[in-house]
């Protein structure tokens, strides 16, 4: 659930901090008071798109801060938090912060870490779902309607579509190879000679596995022949020679000899003296070995020079290193070779693509039966709920075909095209009126029907759906008296699974709430705040009273709005 809700500049709110409690939570107030605006908060808080036209004028930055706490770690967030490599705290406790600047600049926090928009998204939409008046207009959008039907399923079958998104994929890969591999004979011809000039060219290169490396190596050490020669050099003559360094440790060692004779510690130091000694006496053949062995040639430095410059020509065209021009190499070889011998590739892509369309198509049809069969049951959900608002002579259909498109693959005597929802085309359809045929929803319903079309709806998908806190922002505009009445027990319902915060107009809504909220405007020098109040069991009275009249509160409406608190808490 949402527990905590920090606003700070943003529009006309210099600062806000409010509490929200579980269960069915109502804003109420004068239109210009702020309310939609807490609601447009709390959608950027998870990831709605931003603007700068939302930090309050005069100030650099707008804040938005939102605690919610997820018991149930088997909650979606807690797996969505895993997959983007997330953790949320031990207490169960989920920090959203967005910050906007007044450039338009984002930052966005995530239990205090920075995150990016998208995954502030992505974690706020499994926790928090909106319902304004304006987004029942998803529901005209017939796209729409297969993610809807989908979803109903997926309540019961998760996976239902499993095997053909998997084969889907293979198939969309498949197709992808084989209309590469069918193009003119001009652009492969093209393509044959371009690659065959390339392999040519790495080929003639006879590159060696890390060589641009050793000959860099060897480069340096030629450029620096002279001062690494002198300096071996003087090295070895300070170490050999009379009255040189080993002489000198020699005596030493004899000394040491002598004086253990006498002395058990200094035998021992003797010892360690001696390994010592011998190491240094091998390191310094080691040095008159290098010496030996090295080799100044006059032209050998021209010729790395040259080398590299090579080199430095292919990695220009095919790759940074040696190993990524090698690794080229091979794959426009393996691409020449199926071109070179496209007939045999083609006519493998072509079996493949046979097999898997055919298991593909399969799992298309199988998929439309299932959906067949859901519509049916969201058909029945959806009355039930549609009677229950009082829309009892409507007529719901779940329109499931699959279209018959000008091109594409034939399939039950059509031509079909797949994608990554199989073949169907799904519409929601209705009648309000008996006799009536059902058509799409925006030939046939009103505002006030959608409003109730998509309670109807949430009320259905709230039971899965899984997110913990649902707030609804006006969409009870256009309805009254025992409509209204249903439709707030509709809502009180849909708070018994989730949190509910909603923004209302609508006594009946008001009166069923466990907590009642009012936003008021008010200026103080000059300039607009908006401050926020819990509701005590008279101060609801009176408020409810005044949303009954319209504006000035009576005797009879405040009797009214006490009867309609109480008769909502007897149920």
């Amino acid at each position: 659930m949402l527990a905590e809700l920090s606003i700070k500049n943003f529009a006309i709110m210099d600062e806000l901090h409010i509490s929200f409690q579980k269960g069915l939570t109502v804003l109420t107030g004068e239109t210009g008071a702020g309310k939609s605006i807490i609601i447009d908060a709390i959608g950027l808080l998870v990831g709605g798109r931003g603007s700068v036209e939302y930090v309050r004028h005069g100030e650099k930055k707008a804040e938005l801060e939102g605690l919610f706490i997820i018991d149930d770690t088997d909650h979606p967030v807690y797996h969505k938090a895993k997959e983007l490599g997330m953790e949320i705290m031990d207490d169960h406790m989920l920090v959203l912060h967005r910050t906007i600047s007044q450039s338009g600049k984002s930052i966005c926090r995530i239990n205090g870490k920075l995150t990016t928009l998208g995954i502030l998204k992505e974690i706020g939409q499994t926790v928090l779902d909106i319902h304004s008046q304006h987004e029942t207009q998803a529901l005209l959008n017939q796209d729409k309607h297969i993610e809807l039907l989908d979803y109903f399923r997926m309540s019961s079958q998760q996976d239902f579509k499993t095997d053909y998104q998997k084969l889907y994929a293979e198939w969309k890969e498949l197709k992808a190879k084989h209309e590469s591999n069918t193009k003119n004979e001009q652009e492969l011809a093209q393509r044959i000679d371009l690659l065959e000039f390339q392999l040519n060219e790495i080929g003639q290169a006879n590159l060696q596995p890390n060589e641009d490396e050793l000959l860099t190596n060897e480069r340096n050490e030629l450029h620096h022949f002279e001062t690494i020669h002198k300096n071996l050099n003087d090295a070895y003559n300070a170490l050999h020679g009379e009255q040189r360094g080993l002489d000198w440790l020699s005596h030493a060692a004899n000394n040491l000899e002598e004086a253990g004779e006498h002395q058990q510690d200094i035998k021992k130091i003797h010892q360690q003296y001696v390994d010592h000694y011998y190491l240094i006496e091998e390191l310094s053949y080691q040095i008159r070995q290098h010496l030996d062995n090295m080799d100044y040639e006059p032209g050998r430095l021209g010729m790395i020079e040259a080398r590299l410059h090579e080199i430095d020509q292919l990695k220009r065209k095919y790759g940074q290193t040696v190993e990524e021009i090698m690794t080229y190499s091979a794959k426009i070889e393996e691409e020449l070779d199926e071109i070179k011998n496209r007939d045999q590739h083609l006519a493998n892509l072509a079996s493949m693509l046979e097999e898997v369309t055919h298991d593909l198509l399969l799992e298309a049809k199988e998929i439309h039966n299932i959906r067949q069969n859901t519509a049916r049951q969201l058909e029945e959900a959806v009355l039930s709920e549609l009677k229950d608002l009082y829309l009892e002579k409507t007529d719901f259909k779940v329109d499931v075909a699959i279209l018959n498109r000008e091109k594409g693959i034939s399939f039950e005597g059509k031509k079909v095209m797949p994608n990554e929802n199989g073949l169907d085309h799904v519409r929601f359809l209705i009648s309000t009126n008996p006799g009536e045929p059902v058509k799409e929803l925006e030939r046939i319903a009103s505002g006030g029907e959608m409003s109730r079309i998509m309670l109807a709806l949430k009320n259905i998908f709230s039971q899965h759906q899984g997110v913990t806190s649902v707030i609804f922002d006006e969409v009870d505009t256009g309805v009254s008296g025992r409509v209204a009445q249903s439709m707030a027990e509709k809502i009180y319902n849909i708070s018994n699974g989730s949190q509910v915060i909603c923004i209302s107009h609508l006594p009946q809504v008001a009166s069923i709430a466990d907590t009642h909220l009012r936003i008021e405007k008010v200026v103080h020098d000059n300039r607009t705040h908006t401050t926020i109040q819990e509701l005590s069991f008279d101060e609801r009275i009176d408020e409810i009273g005044k949303m009954i009249t319209g504006e000035e509160l009576t005797e009879t409406s405040r009797t009214h709005a006490k009867e309609l608190i109480e008769m909502n808490l007897k149920k």
